[in-house]
């Protein structure tokens, strides 16, 4: 593609055009048909049948049965042209994987393999002589045989491959590249079985020693407070049950390795094409005040700077909120990559986003040899900041907006001066030349229309999806919020490890990374590392059928984005909507496209992709690439239709093609719906940090971050693809698979049981009762061994999984805060949506502010509004008054209630040590808490306690003297 001067911004219907040239063509796979074998030059063959011998079904690459046993018993077991893995034929014996295929057992002619190769005797007659034509697959050409001259399968193949130029020496095996060929570009690292087996030892104990107190509990109910035993006894089983469908997926946890220099080498050889996969990123931002033109600009900065081929990489910034700011931003970092990008590779520097190397205190002489670098630097370090200079002009100039709205440098009006009405817009900043060192860079914002449904997030992602298969068609597509910059310059690298594996990489459908934050407070307050999540939970998903998509970070196989099934899987199940404003039966566009003839014909169905014949076209080519064929004009021209409104409508888009739409969760959804597909997917931690980015370090927003993750994750449970039920008939979800995901929708709920365990501790003081009856001797080893089990259990899955525990409990504190409070929210809103008045319940998908603090953790003490501090702060009142309450009872009751006293207190002051971090927020740096909330929450603690203690509903009522049979007169 060519960079455009000016901006184009229209319909579909337009005829005005930037021109794109440059593209990478695709390189056509010649015709090899015939009937000699393209490694040794022999006769391919008959089958036991008589047949010709087809060794690879898919492309028909031409190979005798000798080569073609050797390759699956020694070799890849692969076919050399396709990298498609070899399917066993008739009479051909089995080997490792071969159970996962659904053929016929043949087992009178499968053990006569030896007596066929020895009647091949000619095979072993002939050398290898191949020629690579214009870097594409060759044609066999065969040398003349030296005079007595033998080798064997093994060194014809080996020399065969080794001319392919697949061949890439290992740091351990450069000596012996033929071993290096067969080694893989990953591997799984199972966790120490000391450090695992003695947490799956303590998770068993606990469970059993659950068993045991339920059994007290339930067979020793509380006699004169029945009702607070019965009601405390079911928030036990709940929370028991919640725990146990936590802990199911983390039963096989891994790691896992990769080795880049066997990428390097058997994909970058050299003097040859560079074989590394293409890659679409895809940035996605919404408003330049809560998400910073700067931080945007250094992502976009950390993605041109990556290690990797340039004219590989192409980058799409999609801005949905149509802002003249972000776009002219964009430009100054297109020119400013110019000279940060050759910096970036000559001295192999990192990270690559300026802000975090120029300005960071770290060691940036470490392993650097050339004598220039301090020199070039320090140049480089007064470019970024008259750089930063301009970025900071061009947001004070946004600040005052004109009566007449934003125009540009040649006085045309700017089309997104309406944010919700305004036509598509797209912009190639940075082209694909040929001998230029810089990836693509292109600004998209899709066409915005009052009359539509734009799905936020996951329509601009599926947007965007359309776009760069129509103008570049990259294989893998990586997805980045806008605030979360590349920290590791190999992170494409590290996911090709897994996706170009020719053994295990066509099945994978997305590479999860994890995600780590800056600017943070030093002891993490709010948990918003979520170290949990990406350091257990993940890990111990890969274990299984794979991480989830968690939103960012995130490289995804095209293929499995737009609709296709897993290789080996079957149909997905046909649950699916047709998104149109009209019912219309969707019931052929729900079948699953398939990689078949038949299928073919379905993934040109309008009602599908929509109606764009070069989408189409794209979508189903395996290896990406754009059609030759297609002229510039014409490319571009389908990229502005397929951003338009109403392309999405009548098809399947949201709903079997692209992320999902219908939850607010939609990564949640998306990735639930591959893995009922039968794609797996891979968490990958390389040792350098990944992606970078902030955080939300405000109370306040830090709860609406959470509540909006769990209405998202009701949405799925409610509707037709709830985890309990979807892929039953035909999916390919395995069972602990499920259960993490049924975890992952239910959550929320568990914040009834724990909101009113949290106040039973004050009822219990205000009331001079406990929700356990008298302990003997074997009930509290029973409570003793059971409090144990829960923190020897907590400690060894950190010995296991390297959390510290301060980590841990800081995600303890905050999911007791979220479950009050923000997950409490979310129950209540799914009810309301239920019901009438449910069009009042705000369901809008809410930016949380990612600016750095200007000021050290300004944000961190600052305290907004929202109902969402309200439970807590009451739960914090109620138990604090009941201390009080139980201090003043004991002290006038005489030293015998102190015993009783000190079990109540223990769970009080249990709750509010869980409460901390969330009382500390609320005090503010200054002591400042905003007078609506003190109010409330006093006055709702106050009315409740008093009320509690006039009625006590839960205390049987003892009966006083009969005054008929002692005579008192009252």
């Amino acid at each position: 593609m060519e960079a455009s001067t000016g901006l184009f911004a229209g319909t579909p219907n337009s005829n005005e055009l930037v021109v794109i040239q440059g593209h990478d063509e695709p390189k056509p796979v010649k015709n090899l048909d015939g009937q000699l074998c393209e490694i040794c030059g022999d006769s391919v063959g008959l089958t036991v049948d008589g047949d010709l011998f087809v060794a690879c079904e898919e492309c028909g690459f031409p190979v005798c049965r000798p080569c073609y046993e050797y390759e699956r018993r020694e070799g890849t077991q692969v076919c050399p042209q396709c990298h498609t893995r070899y399917k066993r034929t008739k009479g051909s014996p089995r080997v490792l994987g071969d159970e996962d295929e659904d053929d016929v057992d043949d087992i009178e002619h499968e053990f006569k393999h030896e007596e066929m190769l020895q009647g091949n005797k000619t095979h072993r007659d002939s050398d290898v002589g191949l020629a690579k034509v214009n870097g594409e697959l060759p044609i066999s050409s065969n040398s003349v045989e030296e005079p007595g001259a033998k080798l064997d399968d093994k060194e014809k193949v080996d020399e065969w491959m080794l001319h392919q130029g697949n061949l890439w020496p290992e740091t351990d095996a450069s000596d012996d590249p033929v071993k290096a060929m067969k080694e893989p570009l990953s591997r799984k690292v199972p966790i120490p079985s000391g450090r695992l087996s003695p947490y799956r030892m303590m998770v068993v104990a606990r469970l059993l020693l659950l068993l045991l107190f339920f059994q007290y509990r339930i067979f020793h109910p509380v006699p004169d407070a029945i009702g607070l035993w019965f009601i405390s006894v079911t928030c036990e089983i709940w929370l028991a049950l919640s725990w146990m469908i936590d802990q199911l997926p983390k039963w096989f946890p891994i790691d896992r390795e990769t080795y880049l220099d066997r990428l390097s080498i058997r994909f970058e050889p050299e003097n040859k094409p560079n074989m590394l996969s293409p890659i679409d990123i895809i940035v996605t931002t919404v408003d330049p005040i809560k998400e910073p033109p700067l931080v945007t600009a250094n992502t976009v900065l950390s993605i041109l700077a990556l290690d990797y081929p340039a004219d590989k990489i192409s980058c799409y910034v999609s801005d949905d909120g149509a802002s003249m700011l972000t776009f002219e931003v964009l430009q100054e970092t297109a020119e400013f990559s110019r000279k940060w990008v050759p910096f970036c590779k000559k001295f192999s520097v990192e990270p690559r986003a300026p802000e975090k190397y120029l300005t960071e205190k770290i060691d940036f002489l470490k392993d650097k040899l050339q004598s220039t670098y301090v020199k070039e630097r320090r140049t480089m370090k007064r470019e970024y900041e008259e750089f930063k200079v301009r970025i900071n002009a061009l947001v004070a100039k946004s600040m005052r907006v004109p009566p007449e709205g934003w125009t540009m440098k040649d006085e045309t009006p700017w089309p997104g001066n309406n944010s919700k009405d305004h036509p598509s817009m797209i912009q190639v900043l940075l082209p694909h030349n040929v001998g230029n060192e810089l990836p693509c860079l292109v600004y998209t914002s899709r066409e915005k229309r009052p009359a539509f449904q734009h799905h936020n997030k996951a329509g601009a992602i599926n947007a965007m999806l359309r776009v760069s298969a129509v103008l570049n068609n990259a294989p893998f597509v990586l997805n980045l919020d806008c605030n979360h910059y590349v920290n590791n310059s190999k992170v494409v690298r590290e996911a090709m490890c897994f996706f170009m594996d020719i053994q295990l990489g066509n099945g994978i459908g997305f590479v999860q990374f994890p995600l780590r934050f800056d600017s943070l407070d030093r002891n993490d307050r709010y948990a918003n590392k979520n170290t949990v999540l990406f350091d257990i939970n993940l890990r111990c998903l890969d274990g299984i059928q794979g991480p989830a998509y968690v939103g960012s970070a995130c490289i995804f196989r095209r293929k499995a984005l737009t609709g296709f099934d897993s290789p080996k899987a079957s149909k997905r199940p046909s649950m699916v909507q047709v998104h149109s404003k009209q019912d219309e039966n969707g019931e052929e566009a729900s079948k699953t496209a398939a990689a078949t003839d038949e299928d073919k014909e379905l993934l040109k169905s309008e009602n599908k992709f929509g109606m764009s014949t070069i989408f189409m076209n794209s979508s189903w080519t395996e290896e990406g690439g754009v059609d030759p064929s297609s002229s510039q004009e014409a490319l571009l021209k389908e990229a502005i239709h397929v951003m338009n409104s109403r392309y999405e409508d009548r098809t399947l888009w949201g709903y079997e093609v692209g992320l999902s739409y219908g939850s607010i969760a939609t990564d949640t959804l998306t990735s639930m719906k591959m893995h009922c597909g039968g794609w797996r997917s891979v968490y990958c931690m390389p040792k350098r940090d990944p992606f970078r980015g902030t955080a939300p370090i405000n109370l306040t927003e830090r709860l609406n971050q959470v509540l909006r993750w769990a209405v998202g994750s009701l949405q799925i449970l409610f509707s037709s693809h709830c985890p309990l039920v979807y892929g039953l008939n035909g999916g390919r979800l395995k069972g602990l698979q499920r259960i993490a995901y049924i975890n992952s929708t239910v959550y929320p709920f568990t914040s009834i049981p724990l909101l009113i365990y949290c106040t039973i501790p004050a009822i219990c003081l205000l009331t001079d009762k406990f929700i356990t009856p008298s302990v003997g001797t074997f009930a509290s080893l029973i409570f003793i061994a059971l409090f144990i089990s829960i923190f020897a259990s907590a400690i060894l899955e950190l010995r296991w999984s390297r959390v510290s525990l301060e980590e841990w409990w800081r995600s303890q504190q905050f999911w007791v805060i979220g479950s009050v409070s923000a997950n409490l929210f979310a129950v209540l809103q799914g009810i309301m949506g239920a019901l009438p008045l449910s069009s009042r319940v705000n369901k809008n998908f809410s930016i949380v502010s990612k600016a750095p603090d200007e000021v050290e953790f300004r944000e961190l003490y600052a305290i907004r509004w929202t109902a969402l501090l309200i439970p807590p702060t009451t739960i914090i009142i109620i138990n604090l008054i009941g201390i009080v309450a139980g201090f003043t009872d004991a002290i006038n009751s005489g030293e015998h209630s102190w015993g009783a006293l000190l079990g109540k207190l223990f769970f009080s002051l249990w709750v509010i040590v869980h409460l901390y971090p969330f009382l500390k927020g609320l005090m503010g740096r200054q002591n400042r808490t905003p007078t609506l909330i003190v109010i409330w929450s006093v006055l709702l603690a106050s009315i409740f306690s008093l009320v509690w203690v006039r009625v006590d509903p839960f205390v049987l009522k003892t009966k006083g003297p009969d005054v008929k049979q002692c005579g008192i007169s009252c």
